[in-house]
C-alpha cells in the first residue's frame, strides 16, 4: 500500500464523513418531526419515541466517530506517521461503520436501530449511493484488509498514539512504564484475592501527579487540562481499571470545589487533593434512585452548629479509606426534584483495618461486585452525621444538581478514557493468546474468524480513542461538551465490552477460567456502559441535546 493510495483513502474519508453528516441531518428532521411538532421538542414525546431518539443518537455518535478518525489520520498524515497500517485502520473502520449506518446500527447487544426504524429509508438509499461510501463499502472492510492488520498486530505493530504534543507524548510514556511496572503485574492477584489498592501504590500514583492532573497549580496540581487527564487514565487502565479510576474521585471533587467552593473551601481540601493526601468518594446516588438524582431523599438540615445529614446512598466507591465526601442532599423539602438539592463536603476519618466508619452517624456495609474491584463499593447509612457549617459548598442552598451537572462532562470523558484503556489491554490480551494458542496445528491467529475479531479490536478501538480526545478538547477549549462527553462515553464503552467478549471468545474454555486475565477484564469492562451515567442516559443527553441545538 503505497503513499498515493493512503492518502487517496483520507480523502475519500472525508468525502463520506461530508456524505454520511448529510444523512444525519435527514434522520434529524425526521426526529424533529416526531418528538417536536410544535417547533419545540415535547419530553414526553422524547420517552415514548425514545428508540427513534436514540437511534438518532447512536447515528450522530458514529458519524462523529468516523469523523474525527479522518481528522487522525489528517493529523498523522500532516507529520509523515500515516503509514500502511493506519490506512487498513482508516479503510476497515469506515467499511464497518457506514454499513452499520445503513443496514443496523447496536444501540445494545439486543436492539439494533436501522434506517426504516429513523424514517430515512431514503436518506440511506442516497447515501449509499455516494461514490466514496459506495467504495468504502465494497474496498474497505474485506477478508484481505482485516488479515492484512490482523498480521500487523501479531508482529507487535500498533496503531500511532501520538498526540503530536511532546509533553502530552511524554505523560503516556511514563504512565505506560508506570502501569507496566506497578499495576499490572498485581491488578489480577488483587483483584482474586478483593483486596484493596495497597497503600504504596497509591502513593507512588500520587507523587506521579494522578490525583491533581486537572487542579490549578495555585493548589498545587498540574493544571493540564482533559486531554491530559485522559491519557493518564487511560494508561492506568491499561493494567486495570480501578487504577485508572482512582483518579476519578479526585477529579470530580476537584471539579466541583474549583468551580463552586469559596477561597476558604478551595485552599482547605484542594491542596490534598491535589497530593492524593485526601481521598474523595463520590456520594450522589440512592438505593431507590439510580439515574434519577431529581429523586434524591437524604436530608440535611442545619441545627445550630453546622448540618446534620440522614438517609442512605448506594455504589460508593472507596468510601471506607476515605477522607471527605462529596455528599448530595435535600436541604429545602419543600422544593421537589431538583431545586432543594444541595452539595456538601463532609469530612470523614478513615476506616481502620477493625472498623471501615468510625464515625458517629455514618455506618456502610460492602457490596460484593463481579468486577471493578481494588477500591471497593458500598452502601451507606447517614443517621444525623455531622458537617461544619462551612461544609456547604460554595456557601450556596440548592444548588447541587447545577454544580453536580457541571462536573459530569468531565467524568463521564474519563469514564471514557478508562473504557480505551480497558479494551487496549483486551485486545493486548487476544493477541498474546491467539499468538502463543496452537490448534490443529497452526496458531490460532491463522484462522480468519479469530484474526477478524483481533483486527475488529484495533479498529474500534482507535475510533472510541479519537472520539475520546475530541471531547476531552473540546472541554479543554471552555466549551461546553454534554453532547460530545455522552458520545465518547456510550462508544468508548461498547467498545471495551465488546472488545472484552471477543477476547474472552479467542481465549475459548480458558477465558472462562479465573486464572486467566481476561476473565476480569470482562468483568471489569460490564460497569463501563452503566455507571457515570447508564448508555441509554448518554443516549437521552445525546439525542435531545442535538435535536434542541438551533440550525
Amino acid at each position: 500500500m503505497n503513499y498515493i493510495v493512503e492518502q487517496d483513502a483520507r480523502v475519500r474519508a472525508a468525502d463520506a464523513v461530508a456524505a454520511a453528516r448529510l444523512y444525519l441531518r435527514e434522520v434529524r428532521r425526521t426526529c424533529l418531526d416526531t418528538v417536536a411538532p410544535g417547533g419545540r421538542v415535547d419530553p414526553a414525546l422524547v420517552e415514548a419515541e425514545q428508540r427513534r431518539v436514540h437511534g438518532f443518537a447512536w447515528t450522530a455518535t458514529v458519524v462523529e466517530g468516523l469523523a474525527q478518525l479522518v481528522a487522525w489520520a489528517e493529523r498523522l498524515g500532516s507529520i509523515d506517521r500515516f503509514g500502511a497500517g493506519e490506512a487498513l485502520v482508516l479503510r476497515i473502520g469506515f467499511g464497518e461503520y457506514l454499513a452499520q449506518l445503513l443496514g443496523g446500527l447496536p444501540m445494545g447487544q439486543n436492539e439494533i436501530v436501522r434506517p426504516a426504524d429513523l424514517g430515512a429509508e431514503d436518506a440511506a438509499e442516497t447515501l449509499a449511493r455516494h461514490p466514496a461510501v459506495r467504495w468504502f463499502l465494497r474496498q474497505g472492510n474485506t477478508p484481505a484488509s482485516r488479515a492484512d492488520l490482523a498480521q500487523r498486530l501479531a508482529e507487535g505493530w500498533r496503531p500511532d498514539e501520538t498526540l503530536g504534543d511532546e509533553m502530552l507524548d511524554m505523560v503516556r510514556e511514563q504512565f505506560r512504564s508506570f502501569t507496566e511496572r506497578r499495576v499490572a503485574p498485581g491488578a489480577h492477584g488483587w483483584h482474586l484475592a478483593d483486596a484493596l489498592i495497597p497503600d504504596a501504590v497509591v502513593a507512588e500514583m500520587a507523587e506521579l501527579g494522578v490525583f491533581g492532573v486537572c487542579i490549578a497549580p495555585e493548589y498545587g496540581g498540574m493544571g493540564l487540562g482533559k486531554l491530559a487527564m485522559c491519557v493518564v487514565s487511560e494508561e492506568l487502565s491499561r493494567g486495570w481499571i480501578a487504577a485508572g479510576s482512582l483518579g476519578t474521585r479526585s477529579e470530580i471533587a476537584g471539579d466541583l470545589i474549583g468551580a463552586n467552593g469559596t477561597a476558604e473551601q478551595k485552599a482547605r481540601w484542594l491542596p490534598g487533593d491535589a497530593s492524593g493526601a485526601i481521598l474523595p468518594p463520590a456520594v450522589f446516588t440512592e438505593p431507590d434512585t439510580g439515574s434519577d438524582l431529581g429523586a434524591v431523599k437524604t436530608r440535611a438540615r442545619a441545627d445550630g452548629e453546622g448540618w446534620r445529614i440522614t438517609g442512605s446512598k448506594a455504589w460508593m466507591t472507596h468510601a471506607a479509606r476515605s477522607d471527605v465526601m462529596t455528599v448530595l442532599a435535600r436541604t429545602d423539602p419543600d422544593k421537589p426534584g431538583f431545586a432543594g438539592l444541595s452539595m456538601f463536603l463532609a469530612a470523614k476519618t478513615r476506616g481502620r483495618p477493625d472498623e471501615d466508619f468510625p464515625d458517629d452517624g455514618l455506618s456502610g456495609g460492602e457490596i460484593g461486585v463481579l468486577g471493578y474491584r481494588w477500591m471497593k463499593e458500598y452502601v451507606l447509612s447517614f443517621d444525623g452525621f455531622a458537617v461544619t457549617p462551612d461544609g456547604l459548598l460554595g456557601g450556596e442552598p440548592g444548588a447541587g444538581f447545577r454544580q453536580l451537572m457541571a462536573t459530569f462532562e468531565g467524568a463521564r470523558i474519563q469514564t471514557a478514557a478508562r473504557a480505551i484503556g480497558v479494551a487496549s489491554n483486551a485486545m493486548d490480551l487476544a493477541i498474546k493468546y491467539a499468538v502463543d494458542r496452537r490448534q490443529f496445528g497452526k496458531a490460532l491467529m491463522a484462522f480468519p474468524r479469530v484474526s477478524d475479531k483481533v483486527a475488529m479490536m484495533a479498529v474500534e478501538t482507535v475510533i472510541a480513542r479519537e472520539l475520546t480526545y475530541f471531547a476531552a478538547r473540546t472541554k479543554d477549549a471552555g466549551d461546553r461538551c454534554d453532547i460530545e462527553a455522552g458520545m465518547a462515553k456510550l462508544l468508548a464503552a461498547r467498545v471495551a465490552w465488546s472488545n472484552a467478549d471477543a477476547s474472552l471468545q479467542v481465549h475459548g474454555g480458558n477465558g472462562y477460567a479465573l486464572e486467566y486475565e481476561i476473565s476480569r477484564v470482562m468483568c471489569d469492562a460490564r460497569i463501563l456502559n452503566i455507571f457515570e451515567g447508564a448508555a441509554e442516559i448518554q443516549a437521552n443527553v445525546v439525542g435531545r441535546g442535538l435535536l434542541s441545538r438551533q440550525g
